[in-house]
């Protein structure tokens, strides 16, 4: 049993009642589409998103049938960018097991991933709240434009810890603060107290990305991508940035090139992951984790005390610690 076992448990029928929504939406008339879509379901992942609505709601009051509407419509536009994901990562397997686009081709994949995203636009607008409306509408912006702001900061070599910690806050950490908003949006809670929570969001996502990018320096088939696989698309994370400005390593101007370097292969990915470790780069990453957690915890604390204010900080000590 893991704390995200533990935390499930405690809010069992509001899962339930989340994925019985999101089945209901996703139901076509189409034969393949469903198919397509049941097979895709049959593993949900951690659902952490969704969670975090759903606890947003109970800090702030309780949960209601607004609440799952809104986890739905988070959830799925999540799952819609993974799907599309999968498509130009050329992903052949995720959750161990293959991917949309592995068992039929790119062109269903996307279908399918754009079905998610109209489906999860369906729940926002049940929701009946424009501010749960214009919060998933601007959030599929920003996650856009965080891949984008990625993808040009890796051309250029923007080897520097404010740009990545910008870049994963648009990319991951946007998406955990747009679900606490909607949480709190659903059971009317005060603009202030929303600000608060998203600011803890924000926080937790930052540090969900940056273990995340731990895991790329390890060999781990629970992860479900190879060793090195940031590198080989250009991106260069937090343990191997930290490498890279300790200027006091006789190879620092080698590693740097190596670093700058266009279409890596395996042998100099391995070189670049085995400075990173050497030069304290995963241990930084846990450092820069704990010191996210601090200050989170700081946030979370001027809430009143409960048990899913304890939750919350249970949810970010599982971030730090999980395996996969």
């Amino acid at each position: 049993m893991t704390i995200l076992d533990d935390i499930q448990k405690t809010i069992s029928p509001e899962i339930k009642q989340l994925n019985k929504c999101m089945a209901d939406t996703l139901a076509t008339p189409n034969e393949m589409m469903n198919e397509i879509v049941n097979n895709y379901l049959k593993t949900k992942g951690k659902q952490i998103r969704p969670i975090l609505v759903i606890l947003s709601a109970r800090l702030f009051g309780g949960v209601t049938d607004k609440t799952i509407a809104a986890a739905a419509s988070i959830e799925m536009l999540h799952n819609a960018s993974l799907i599309h994901d999968d498509v130009v990562d050329d992903t052949d397997v995720r959750r161990n097991r293959p991917t949309i686009n592995a068992i039929w081709d790119n062109h269903i994949a996307v279908l399918v991933g754009d079905f998610f995203v109209s489906s999860s636009l369906r729940q926002a607008i049940a929701t009946g709240d424009l501010r749960v409306i214009d919060t998933i509408s601007r959030l599929g912006c920003t996650l856009s434009l965080g891949e984008i702001d990625q993808i040009d900061k890796a051309r250029g070599h923007d080897l520097d810890e404010e740009s990545y910690l910008g870049i994963i806050g648009d990319k991951t950490a946007s998406l955990f603060v747009a679900c606490v908003e909607m949480g709190g949006y659903s059971v009317n809670a005060s603009d202030a107290d929303i600000e608060r929570l998203g600011r803890f969001a924000r926080l937790f996502g930052l540090c969900f990305q940056i273990k995340d990018d731990i895991f790329d320096y390890f060999e781990d088939t629970r992860i479900g991508k190879p060793t090195g696989n940031d590198l080989r698309e250009g991106k260069v994370t937090l343990p191997l940035l930290y490498a890279l400005s300790r200027t006091d390593l006789p190879e620092h101007d080698e590693m740097r090139r190596l670093a700058c370097g266009d279409s890596l292969d395996t042998g100099q990915i391995n070189t670049l992951i085995d400075f990173a470790k050497r030069a304290g780069g995963i241990d930084y990453a846990y450092r820069r984790m704990e010191e996210l957690r601090e200050e989170a915890v700081e946030i979370i604390s001027g809430f009143p005390e409960s048990e899913t204010r304890t939750t919350f900080i249970d949810l970010f000590d599982y971030v730090i610690a999980r395996k996969a």
